[in-house]
Parts: C-alpha cells; structure tokens; sequence
C-alpha cells in the first residue's frame, strides 16, 4: 500500500507578526537549528513515506532554499523524493490557492500520477513527532474513507480547533470547524489520511460548490460526514503544538528547556533532519555563564545567557545578558545589553548598553496581540545603543538609527512595520 504526503506549506502566519513578515511560517526557524517544516518532513522519512508534495504559496524563497533537493531528509530519490507544488496561472483551473482544500485539487494530477493506495495531508507548521505509519495502519483496520488525527485539547482553547464527536468506535458523527460554543475537547490536529477516490470525489464535490470556502476544516470533513462517507478520528496522545502565535512560539521553545523536555531532540531513534550549517564548535570564553540553554555551532559567548536559545553564529559580548529568550542566526548582543523575555530574528544587532524587555509595565500590543511580556524584533534591524526597549513591543526588519527617536520605546507599541 503506498501513501503519498502533501504537505501544506503556502500559509503567511500572520500572527507571528515580524517573524513571517519575509518567510512563510513554516520556513520560521525552530529550536536553534531547525525550521519548522522539518518536523513533518522528518515525520514522513522516519515514518516510511518517501514521496512528498510541499504545498508553498506565501513568500516560498526561503521555504525552497531550505528543502532544495530533500538531501537532509533522504529525500534526493530517482523514485518519489520531494517535489515543491507552487501554484500558478496558465489554464482555466489553475490559480492562486484559495484555501488548503482548494490547494489539494489544483494538485490533483500529481496526486493521480503517482497511483497513492492513501494520501496523507498534514500542515507545514506544526512542531510534533509521529509514526504515520501507525495512523494509516488505522485507517487500513476502520476502513475508512478518512482518518483524522486528533487530540484532547482544554475547554478554553477549544474554539480555536475543529471540534469532533464520534461513537464508541470512534467514528465521526460530527465536526465544527472552530465553533462559538465547542461540544467537546477531542479537536483535529489538522492532518488527514484519505483514500485516493474518496478524496478526488470529495474535492471534487466540493469544487461545484459556489458557496464553498474550499476548506478541509469548514468544507470538506462536514460535507464527507452528512454524506455518510466512513470518517474516524484517531487519538494522538504526544507532544503536538501549533506554534502559530508569537506566545505559541516562545513557549515551546521554553518547553525544550527542560531539564526531560516532552518533545525529545537528542532521540537518535526518531532524528529531526534539517540542512545544516558549515559553523565552527561554540566557542564559551572566560567569565562567560551559560544556563538553561540550547547553544547551536558558531556562537561565541562572552556575557550571561540563561533560559535562552541561540541560533547559529550569534556573539553575546562581554557583560551582555540574554534571559528567556530566543537569537536567530547571526545576531549581535554588543557590551551591556540585555535581552530579555524576547525573539530577536536573523541578523539583528542590540546596540551597546541597549535593554529590549525593559520594565515592568506589561501594556498589551492590541495590533500584534502581544499581552505576556514578549518584545520582538525583525531581521537585519540595527537596536540604537543605550535604547529602551519595552514590553510586548514589535520592532520591523531591516531599520536603523534613522527609524527610532527617542530614549525608549514603551511597552506595547510597534516601530516600522511592513505587514503586507
């Protein structure tokens, strides 16, 4: 039986904020070393799948420089490999996608030229380990037309899932795509196992639809229900996390902190593969201290880092101080400043005496939705020295001296954004 995986990668992440203002959000990168579309991909190769569709649309340079020919995940194949499906205009159905299950049927010859027994439809954007192969076995034994994964979720955070109630042989009875008032907590973890047919017709189906949205979520899965379609739910009881909003995304990143961290990346028997960097050993100079942290090759360490995360090739001068937060690739804490309880991006330079996490005034950014005390700051931007910089603050990529006034930017507010 062979499955074939599309993975949808074109999403813009809009609340990321700066962090997806030049990159999709499944090219942000992840854990030090990592971006997030490794953990699918890596899913699928350590799973057996080894042809796979990515989906990209949104800012895709970055995504496609990252996966290039598949070599890191062994995916550099005569037979299947990876392929990048970006959408295009040329004939009548063919357009920019309008939604995930509008994306799937532009594709549908892809899919129909490599013959799948099932196609496995996950999202690009979800940080988690799973055995695939494990959920296709049980869409094989419920024969079902399809299969969604599925875990509890808590009350209050139900209204932001697709909501399922099943029978006790947990077949789907009925499904509300991020509803009001949730009947339950068992929520779709948006990854799907079709049968080939079932989802042709089903896409087809949905496509005569006017009024459709085009949606898996909203549109297909209810649809394949009312219609009596065999749809199951498969319970997934690990570390999953869409790390789609910039407090998602700092939390996971803190998860991997501790001390036995749920989402395990020192396991030799599920390895999350990714393009790797040519970077010298770290390099932790005398009267540096270093707690709590991840520390990726290239870095050099003068000053204090604690509960933080680093990308490769960032320098923390001498009397520097970095506290729970997360330095992209190349970034430059210069002498005496402090970064703390933020996300600095590529490239960023904190100018000398500069304090980004400043205070204890906790105003919420009402634009990017920031309330808990995370500041960030986009790629390429040069942070003034001795300035200080709030609470839940944004900051824009590529600014200078030139973009900021002043001695301190108060909590709350934004400075050259560019969200287009």
């Amino acid at each position: 039986m062979r499955t074939l995986a599309m993975i949808l990668a074109g999403g813009r992440g809009s609340r990321l904020s700066v962090l997806s203002d030049k990159r999709a959000k499944p090219a942000v990168p992840f854990a030090g070393k990592y971006r997030i579309i490794d953990f699918p991909l890596s899913n699928c190769v350590n799973s057996g799948i080894t042809t796979v569709g990515v989906l990209t649309q949104y800012r895709p340079r970055s995504l496609m420089d990252h996966i290039r020919n598949g070599a890191p995940w062994d995916l550099d194949r005569l037979n299947g490999g990876v392929y990048i499906l970006s959408p295009y205009q040329g004939r009548k159905d063919s357009d920019w996608y309008a939604n995930t299950a509008d994306a799937i049927y532009q594709n549908l010859d892809f899919i129909h030229n490599h013959k799948p027994d099932y196609v496995l439809i996950l999202a690009g954007d979800h940080v988690y380990k799973m055995d695939y192969s494990i959920l296709v076995n049980f869409h094989q034994d419920k024969q079902a037309d399809v299969t969604i994964a599925t875990l509890q979720v808590d009350p209050d955070e139900a209204g932001r899932f697709g909501i399922l109630q099943t029978s006790s042989d947990l077949r789907v009875t009925n499904f509300e795509e991020k509803p009001n008032q949730p009947k339950g907590t068992l929520a779709s973890m948006g990854i799907y196992v079709f049968n080939r047919d079932a989802l042709e017709r089903a896409l087809r189906e949905d496509a005569q639809d006017e009024k459709s949205s085009h949606d898996f979520g909203h549109n297909i899965i209810p649809r394949m229900i009312d219609n009596n379609y065999r749809v199951f739910a498969f319970p997934y009881g690990g570390y999953w996390v869409d790390v789609g909003t910039i407090q998602a995304y700092w939390e996971a990143h803190v998860d991997l902190l501790a001390d036995n961290p749920t989402l395990d990346l020192l396991d030799r028997e599920w390895v999350i593969h990714t393009r790797s960097e040519e970077r010298p050993p770290v390099n932790i100079r005398t009267g540096a201290t270093v707690n709590h942290s991840l520390i990726t090759d290239g870095c050099v360490i003068e000053g204090s880092v604690e509960y933080s995360v680093l990308s490769p090739g960032v320098r923390v001068h001498r009397g520097a101080v970095v506290r729970y937060s997360i330095i992209m690739t190349d970034a430059v804490i210069e002498p005496g400043a402090v970064v703390d309880h933020s996300i600095v991006d590529k490239r960023v330079v904190v100018g000398r005496g500069a304090h980004i996490g400043f205070g204890t005034d906790f105003t919420e950014n009402a634009e990017s939705k920031i309330s808990t005390g995370i500041s960030v700051v986009g790629k390429n931007t040069l942070i003034p020295p001795n300035l200080k910089v709030g609470r839940n603050v944004v900051i824009g990529s590529d600014l200078n001296d030139d973009h900021f006034s002043g001695e301190t930017i108060h909590s709350g507010q934004n400075v050259g954004l560019q969200m287009n």
